[in-house]
């Protein structure tokens, strides 16, 4: 199974529509689809800090956890959800111990998704089509 970075990359390297968005279908998954829906869905609002937390990125070599094991707590983060009656500081403590326990590249991924950067390669109608309804606001 591959990691949701590396999905996203293969995707993103297409140069057709459909070859992108076949390799999104192949490849579904929650996390995937967390990631899409938390980068393009304006209905979306994190209840985070934009920029990038004082963190420390896994070694490649020592990687406890994976992004699919961990977007499950992207709920926390949402303006909204049950992180709005966390204390501010323990909230964000749960984002940091998230970006740290999964690859590197799928916490930059992450990153982004929060700060509402589109992923390069991946446009908005594109998960439309790959994914329809994922986007609450299309």
């Amino acid at each position: 199974m591959l990691l949701v970075h590396e999905i996203i990359h293969a995707a993103a390297r297409e140069k057709k529509k459909a070859d992108t968005i076949q390799i999104l279908q192949n490849h579904e998954s929650w996390a995937l689809k967390d990631i899409l829906r938390g980068s393009y869905d304006t209905n979306i609002v994190w209840n985070i800090p934009s920029g990038i937390p004082p963190y420390e990125a896994n070694k490649i070599d020592s990687i406890p956890s994976s992004l699919s094991r961990q977007n499950s707590k992207f709920r926390y983060f949402v303006k909204g959800g049950p992180g709005d009656s966390m204390l501010k500081a323990k909230r964000e403590k749960l984002y940091v111990q998230l970006l740290e326990s999964i690859h590197p590249a799928d916490a930059e991924i992450v990153l982004n998704m929060i700060q509402k950067k589109a992923i390069k390669g991946i446009t908005r109608n594109t998960v439309m089509e790959a994914f329809p309804g994922l986007l609450s606001d299309s």
